[in-house]
């Protein structure tokens, strides 16, 4: 299996989305990152990170609010966001991030 260092390294964005099942706004979302993550099959990976099962990733990466969403791409952090987001709002970073 691939470390998250490795997923994170891709040429392609990578969308987190750090969430947990008891969190009402993250289920909220959950229909939304589905949705990305089937539209952008080709050009975006997206990993759904449990915190409660991945407590010392969440806490590396100081994970305060829920849901959380980082994109990464190259190993760079591109954009990072607390809260839900619309879809375009994500889709208009995935964007931004395919650029660089």
């Amino acid at each position: 299996m691939a470390s998250f260092k490795d997923i994170i390294n891709s040429d392609k964005p990578v969308l987190i989305d750090f969430f947990a099942s008891w969190c009402g706004p993250c289920k909220m979302l959950a229909p939304v990152i589905q949705e990305i993550k089937n539209e952008q099959v080709e050009e975006t990976r997206v990993l759904k990170i449990d915190i409660d099962k991945n407590q010392e990733l969440s806490h590396k990466l100081n994970v305060k609010g829920l849901p959380e969403l980082m994109i990464y791409k190259k190993g760079k952090l591109l954009w990072r966001e607390s809260g839900v987001q619309t879809k375009h709002s994500i889709n208009s970073q995935i964007e931004s991030a395919k650029k660089v």
